[in-house]
């Protein structure tokens, strides 16, 4: 399986899931620079965390108007799995291909610690190395994760299946505690929590690293690959 990892001006953990794509699944991956022009070649897109464009006007909006998320969009449409932790999670929402906004975290705080999430659907491509309902660590590092959508939107999203992981204690203070949705297709995840992060037990936890293993085993799943 090849990885597409997107690197826009001020991203910052590009090469934290070129790692944990190369060195730990043993797959392929890609730095892939903003104003490349090809992203079928890939099977998978990830959109990492940072500061895309400074976040000078507001986070993730300056790259949610760039050429490459056109790219993006076409590939998302066509059913590829495409990843956002983080302010890649900022970039999908402004962009369109996941609803709600993020606001400044409740205590106008950048925090940075370990959360336990709640993983609250395994039905997608994403989680299915999951236990429903199963409890995790993942590290955060925001200061605008505080995930906002209105009342109709919820409804929608806990209707579909689309809420994918919940905190546990809520740290930004998030509308029903969302930590990471998915789209109404289910190929498209956003997520503040970094389970790039958590991808190795030696740096705190290694309960993110089943997120890539989901995504590849659901892939040669899909293309009957032998392994």
């Amino acid at each position: 399986m090849k990885f597409a990892v997107v690197v826009f001006p001020g991203s910052n953990c590009d090469r934290d899931m070129y790692h944990v794509v190369r060195d730990i699944l043993q797959e392929e991956a890609d730095l892939v620079w903003h104003e490349s022009g090809n992203l079928q070649d890939y099977d998978a897109i990830l959109l990492p965390g940072g500061f895309s464009y400074g976040d000078y006007l507001r986070s993730g909006a300056v790259a949610a108007v760039s050429g490459m998320m056109d790219r993006v969009k076409e590939q998302a449409a066509q059913g590829k799995p495409v990843l956002g932790v983080c302010n890649g999670f900022q970039v999908l929402l402004e962009s369109g291909l996941l609803p709600g906004a993020m606001l400044p975290n409740e205590k106008l705080a950048f925090m940075c610690h370990q959360e336990q999430l709640e993983v609250v659907s395994n039905q997608t491509l994403f989680t299915s190395e999951y236990d429903q309902g199963e409890t995790v660590q993942f590290p955060i590092a925001h200061g605008e994760g505080n995930y906002y959508c209105d009342a109709k939107t919820m409804a929608e999203l806990k209707a579909n299946g689309q809420v994918v992981f919940t905190y546990k204690n809520n740290p930004n203070g998030s509308a029903g505690a969302i930590a990471g949705i998915v789209n109404k297709h289910g190929n498209v995840l956003g997520m503040m929590p970094h389970p790039e992060r958590a991808s190795e037990a030696i740096i705190g936890s290694a309960d993110g690293i089943r997120l890539f293993q989901s995504l590849v085993k659901n892939w040669r799943d899909a293309h009957a690959v032998n392994v």
